[in-house]
Order: C-alpha cells, then structure tokens, then sequence
C-alpha cells in the first residue's frame, strides 16, 4: 500500500484537534454551570448559624413559677406545644412575664435550658423546703410530658448528645439559698433529686450569706456556715450560682470555691450599675477561676437609662464588655424569661436568640469580631467546660466524707429576729435547745440594722 497523502493527514489532525478542543469547551461549560448552581444555593454565614454546631444554653428561665402562680402547677391546663404569643392567658398582653413555649423556644433555636425552682422569700423559715420540692417535681413532670422535646439532664456529657437528637436538654437549678433552709441534708437531697446549680441567695439575706440589695455593704457577708456550703456543693458536684448575693459575697466566694462559679443570669456592673451586675473586679476574678457569668436580659439591669426602652443593643454592650475585660472563654446567655416583666426590643421572647448572634456577628466599628467558634463558646460551649470542671472537681473530692455541720441556733435566733419574727416559733430540731436569748440580747444589738437591711426583707426584685 502506498503512503497517505499530505492532504488525508492534515484532514485527520484538524478533526482530532476538533474533537479535543469541543469536550474541552463542553468541560468548562459543564463546570461553570455547577459553580453557578452551586453558587446559588450557597449563602454567607450568619451568626445564627453557629447555633446549628453548638447548643444555645440558657441559664435561667422562670417558667416553672409561672406555672405555679397561675396553675398551682397542674400541668394538664398549660397549652405548652401552642404558640401562646396572643394567648388570653399566656400572651404578651395577658401576662407581662410569660415569654416561653415549645414553638417560640424551637424557633429559638434553644438546645439546653436550666428550668428554676424559685420560691418566695417570704417562705424563709416557713414552707420554702416544700414549696422548693414542690417546684422540682413539676419541672421533672414538665419535661416527662413532652419526650419528644425535652430531655431530663444531669451531667454534662448528656448536654450536646442530648440536643443533636432533637430534643432541649432540660436542667434544674434551685433559685435561692433560703430553699435550703441552712441544711447541707437538704442541699444533698436536691442534687439527688436532680438539681445542678444552687443560686445563694435570692433577694433576702440567708442567716449565712447576703443577697444582692447590701451591694457593697454587708449584714453577714459570708459566714463560716456559708463557707462550709460552698466547700460541700463543691464536694457533691453542685454548681455555685453567685447571681443575686451581694458584691463582697461575690468576692468571699470566689477566694474559697474549690470548682468554678458561675452566674447564671447577671449582666457587667459598669455598663450599667445595678446591685445585681457583677463589678469588673469581680469579673477578673471569675476568669482566674474559669467561670462563666451568662447575660440577663431583664431591661432593668441592662439598662440604667430610665428615659428610653432598654433594647438588644444593651444586651450585646454587656456581652462585649464582659467579652474584652475576661475573654470570650467567660460569657454565656441567662436571659431570665418568665421571671421578669420588661424584656429589651429585639429580644421580646424565647424566639429571638438567633437576632442576637446574628447581630453580634456583624461586628460594627469599635466592637469585637466575633468567629463562629467565639459564638459556640457563648452559646453554650463555655458553659459545658465549667459543668465539666465542676464535675471534675467532685470527683477528686470522692475521699472526703460528707459533711456533718449544723447552723447554731444562736445565727438562726439573730437572723428570724432581724425579719421581725419570733425566734424559733416555727422550729423544733435540737440546736434550737442550746438557745440563749439573754446572752444573744446582750451581745448583739439588733436594733443598729440599717435601713438597708431592712429593705432586702419586703424586696421581691422582678428579675427573679
């Protein structure tokens, strides 16, 4: 056969540069046509967004009271799985601290929430041990009722396993040292009971540690009982909750606490100076001892300026400023829902924690920038740590015995005769036998409490 002509060859060269050239040309189109649809389905992260890779921990919310005031906790009559926002009942008109139910929580994005046994002040040295009980059982009741959705929790390792199935990782925390009834039995039994933080006080004073209306002033401050409470809470696994004690409490606490504090719902005392904000030297404090204080939302102590509405704004200006004096590894959320009356614009209910880090992830000019990973340490990341921590502490503490001491009767007969009771009229255990009135009368002159003092017996401070 004879060779190919010149002419045959080029014509097979041109087609095969023709073919290659076409898939080339088909390649890029094809891929140009992927980036453009993947391009659209694509958006730029939003803050909200990092509530999607950690769960969003509150703090503190106050439902369970509301269900008591208003129910007397019968759980049959309360429409959690409705939206309530303009209930007849539970609406934003009807009832000015109800702000929580299963639809506004979900759009929420919550992921774990510490439900409060709160009780009144005015049950000290009466009822507040049954009153409290009372109150732990209709949270367990309250979460058992709806197992699609809520979850009962009492370690920290249950928290994210918990949320990632779907489900709020439900808590109890005992709002108020006068649940207690200055008894390390009682305190023990409600972390049995599930209970995993005690707040010390509420807004009265414990005959062994000052509430939040002395600020910097002081009727016990924190007495030797009240140090051997926080040494046993340590002991059990309990976290310490330093929202509502006074300023030196604060201060008398964090310099013997074996385990980080926390404070579950208290705002920064220089953005605004209410007696129940932290101070910043309270707050270096907290770092060095890897605690955490989560955010108030109350517009009262977020707020000092009475000639506006408090709004989200204020809300973020605490977060910051706790942010640049301590670090992001110290801040969380405790909005106190349902326990309130006034909640600042853009932040009306539990619906509306994905507006908050979505505006804090803008970052304006002066602020902070916030990364997706600083926005899971506020959700709730920080928060596990110090669970964890407190944990731990419990843990390395299994060798010591529980323990024994009991409150004298001569604290107890000062502290009932500063409310203006009759000492010892309700009690009947036997450090009440060792009592010396007349020996108390004339070493201890209680008619030079301050006004002050007197303030913190008939307070009850909205922001419960």
């Amino acid at each position: 056969m004879g060779e190919p002509s010149k002419s045959s060859n080029i014509y097979k060269y041109c087609t095969g540069r023709m073919m290659y050239i076409n898939v080339a040309v088909c390649l890029s189109v094809l891929l140009l046509v992927i980036g453009l649809s993947v391009g659209l389905t694509v958006r730029p992260f939003k803050g909200r967004d990092a509530l999607d890779s950690a769960p969003l921990i509150d703090g503190h919310n106050d439902l369970p009271y509301n269900l008591y005031g208003k129910l007397n906790n019968k759980l049959s009559d309360y429409p959690f799985e409705s939206d309530l926002t303009h209930d007849d009942v539970w609406g934003k008109t009807a009832c000015s601290t109800c702000y929580t139910d299963l639809p506004r929580l979900k759009a929420g994005k919550v992921g774990g929430q510490f439900w409060v046994a709160y009780v009144s002040c005015s049950s000290q040295y009466k009822d507040s041990v049954q009153l409290t009980l009372r109150q732990i059982d209709v949270i367990r009741r309250f979460v058992e009722r709806y197992p699609a959705n809520l979850q009962f929790i009492t370690a920290a390792e249950d928290i994210e396993p918990t949320w990632r199935s779907g489900k709020i990782a439900s808590m109890i925390g005992v709002e108020g040292g006068h649940s207690l009834d200055s008894s390390l039995a009682i305190l023990r039994l409600y972390y049995d009971l599930g209970v995993r933080y005690v707040t010390l006080t509420h807004t009265c004073n414990t005959p062994w540690a000052d509430a939040s209306p002395m600020d910097d002033g002081y009727v016990y401050n924190l007495t030797e009982f009240g140090q051997t409470v926080v040494y046993e809470m340590n002991r059990i696994g309990m976290l310490v909750d330093l929202s509502h004690v006074s300023h030196n409490v604060m201060r008398d606490v964090l310099a013997i606490t074996r385990a980080p504090v926390i404070f579950s719902h208290s705002s920064a005392f220089s953005v605004c100076g209410h007696y129940r904000n932290v101070p910043d030297d309270v707050l270096h404090l907290v770092k060095k001892n890897n605690g955490i204080v989560m955010v108030n939302f109350y517009s009262e102590f977020v707020n000092c300026n009475s000639s506006r509405n408090a709004t989200m704004e204020d809300v973020i200006k605490h977060i910051n400023h706790i942010r640049n004096l301590i670090g992001v590894d110290h801040v969380g959320i405790g909005g106190d829902y349902d326990g309130v009356g006034s909640m600042p614009v853009g932040l009306d209910d539990v619906s509306k924690y994905p507006n908050l880090f979505d505006r804090l992830y803008e970052s304006r000019e002066g602020e902070p920038t916030w990364t997706k990973e600083d926005l899971e340490k506020l959700a709730g990341r920080n928060f596990i740590r110090v669970f964890q921590a407190v944990e731990a502490v419990r843990d390395s503490l299994k060798s010591e015995s529980p323990r024994e001491d009991v409150i004298t009767g001569n604290e107890l007969y000062i502290a009932q005769k500063r409310e203006g009771l009759n000492p010892g009229s309700c009690q009947s255990a036997i450090e009440w036998n060792d009592v010396n009135t007349t020996d108390i009368e004339q070493s201890v002159s209680l008619s030079t409490i301050t006004n002050k003092a007197r303030v913190y017996r008939s307070l009850e401070v909205e922001g419960c």
